[in-house]
């Protein structure tokens, strides 16, 4: 028991010490991603310097994306061998991507108020996002729901992660309908950028901001993600049991 314990404890830091290395790397990432942005990257031909924005707004939106695919797989994962901490990865990215949709958003209508002069347009885009963060919005809410009513422990009870679970894989369904949304039907929302069919679609200073950005708000995510579980299951790990006190007999 004793050496069991050990090895907890041991792998607990080296955990904490591996997501620490990662929070270094993700801000060394997001300062040289600042930088890049704001002096190497050029203003956009057409839209000047309101284009910056992009190297906020589109991390923002890619990280909710992957966010939302945790929830998709993780939710998977446990209905198909009921491990409670793959729902417990659900919560936590789910929580993690409804975060940054409502920044994907706050920051597309400050870009739309910028260019298009208004800050909402009934767009394809715009529309889809809202309805995607309304569900997920909803997955939380129903969570909490549940866990009042049945008074069970969320991330803990199986009762609030099996429907839980059936609604995180459903919900994904709205991701590919945002993505293709400016395919699919006539948008203002500009198409791809970085994977466009001509050549090259964007400037590689841009490009390389870009990219930098991305990374450093996907490996920050991460980060968030694997300390939320971790706090998650430190709140759910039950108390050790009170050790009795020993009473000294006395003789005589």
């Amino acid at each position: 028991m004793q050496a069991s314990t050990v090895d907890l404890v041991a792998d607990t830091a080296s955990a904490a010490a591996a997501r620490r290395t990662m929070a270094w790397i993700a801000g060394g990432l997001a300062a040289a991603a600042t930088a890049a942005g704001a002096w190497l990257a050029p203003p956009d031909e057409l839209q000047g310097d309101a284009q910056r924005l992009m190297y906020v707004h589109v991390p923002a939106a890619w990280v909710a994306y992957a966010a939302f695919a945790v929830v998709l797989m993780a939710s998977g994962a446990y209905l198909i061998g009921g491990d409670l901490r793959w729902d417990r990865f659900a919560r936590a990215a789910a929580e993690l991507g409804v975060v940054l949709t409502a920044a994907a958003i706050a920051t597309g209508s400050v870009w739309g108020h910028l260019v298009w002069g208004t800050w909402w347009a009934w767009d394809p885009r715009l529309v889809s996002t809202a309805l995607l963060l309304l569900a997920y919005a909803g997955y939380l809410a129903l969570r909490r729901a549940l866990a009042e009513r049945t008074g069970a422990r969320d991330g803990g009870d199986h009762r609030v992660a099996k429907p839980a679970a059936v609604v995180g894989v459903a919900g994904f369904l709205l991701v590919p309908v945002v993505h293709f949304s400016v395919v699919w039907w006539r948008s203002l929302h500009q198409q791809a950028t970085m994977l466009a069919p001509h050549r090259p679609p964007i400037d590689a200073r841009m490009a390389t901001a870009l990219l930098l950005a991305v990374a450093a708000a996907t490996l920050a995510a991460c980060c968030v993600l694997l300390h939320r579980v971790v706090r998650m299951e430190r709140r759910l790990a039950p108390e050790p049991a009170p050790t009795a006190e020993r009473t000294p007999v006395r003789v005589g």
